[in-house]
């Protein structure tokens, strides 16, 4: 049965309790974005006022032949400049990133009840959480957006534990994308002056997460948003979008570039994955490395998707600047502190 558009507590249960979802609303029929989901006017993303990011997509089979010293570079100055970029020939197979984006589909098609047993209050296990917006019983305005967030411990509990659904697949994806992982993960700490290795990698990227993001179609996406501004907490994110875009990001305000303070769009490229810097690598490199706003514009002509993994330290990881770096700067930029206590206080700050 279709909510009350008007009832904010009817429409709370039906999307949220009872796993309906943004989904759910756009397929009652509605001809308007309900209130709950309307953003301030700052918040809204006007498409006609934001530019494309025209830099083209880095080759990473490069890094394996003559060219690895001026790949690398491209590597080190796009963290140091936008904190995102796209790369090619990346080593995930591209019919795989054609099946990840279908499965995703496939999956938010479910009927509700066949979604709603992975909610975080009834999952089957706690890697597993499907749910919608952020954190909807604590935001002022909710996002347009579907998701379910898969944690990755080892092969055994993926296998046994993670939705059937789409749990091969996005297995698959995860274990193809991790060389990919470390080559970059090496490229940004030799530039810091760290060797990377098989001993000290877990200290960097030790947890990772899969998540299916779903945006359906928006009556107004002027007046709402998928995601709204924020940055990633943890190392690297790999994400693969699909090719209707609306991934946009905000241009750092302290480099000397064009466009700085200004949000652009990363435009979808065929066969490309997007990495962005997080907060960790950031922190890591004494602010050298961006971590940059982004965010995800709704749209009314067909659903998106778009499938992230997200890499991190370990909770129990101590995270300061490189002590080579900081002796070189002068001075550290940020205090030491344990993820746990970032991720805690990273999910606080965002509700």
């Amino acid at each position: 049965m279709a909510p009350s558009l008007d009832d904010e507590s009817s429409l709370f249960n039906f999307v949220v309790r009872d796993g309906n979802g943004v989904k759910g609303i756009v397929d009652s029929g509605i001809s308007k974005v309900p209130r709950p989901y309307i953003h301030p006017p700052a918040e809204q993303i006007n498409k006609k006022n934001a530019s494309k990011c025209e830099i083209p997509p880095i080759d990473l089979s490069k890094l394996d032949g003559p060219e690895h010293d001026e790949v690398a570079n491209q590597i080190v100055r796009a963290a140091e400049t936008l904190g995102f970029f796209q790369v090619v020939n990346h080593g995930v197979p591209i019919q795989l990133l054609d099946t990840l984006k279908q499965t995703a589909h496939n999956f938010f098609g479910l009927p509700a009840e066949r979604k709603a047993v992975y909610r975080k209050e009834v999952s089957p296990s706690p890697l597993m959480k499907y749910g919608t917006s952020f954190v909807p019983e604590k935001e002022k305005a909710l996002e347009w957006k579907d998701y379910i967030s898969i944690a990755y411990t080892n092969d055994d509990e993926a296998l046994q534990q993670w939705p059937t659904e789409c749990r091969d697949v996005a297995l698959q994806y995860l274990k193809t994308s991790h060389e990919m992982a470390k080559k970059l993960l090496a490229a940004f700490m030799a530039n810091l002056g760290v060797e990377l290795d098989d001993s000290n990698i877990d200290a960097f990227i030790g947890k990772k997460m899969v998540n299916m993001n779903f945006y359906p179609t928006c009556p107004n996406p002027e007046l709402t948003v998928g995601v709204g501004r924020h940055s990633h907490m943890g190392t690297l994110t790999i994400l693969l979008q699909d090719g209707i875009g609306g991934l946009y990001v905000k241009v750092p305000e302290d480099i000397d570039i064009e466009k700085k303070g200004e949000w652009v769009e990363i435009p979808p490229i065929p066969g490309a994955l997007v990495i962005n810097i997080g907060d960790m690598l950031q922190i890591w490199s004494n602010g050298r490395y961006k971590s940059a706003e982004h965010r995800v514009r709704t749209t009314s002509t067909k659903s998106r998707v778009s499938i992230p993994i997200f890499t991190s330290p370990q909770a129990t990881q101590k995270v300061a600047p490189l002590p080579h770096v900081v002796e070189k700067d002068g001075m550290a930029h940020y205090r030491e502190f344990l993820f746990s206590d970032y991720m805690n206080s990273f999910f606080w700050e965002c509700t």
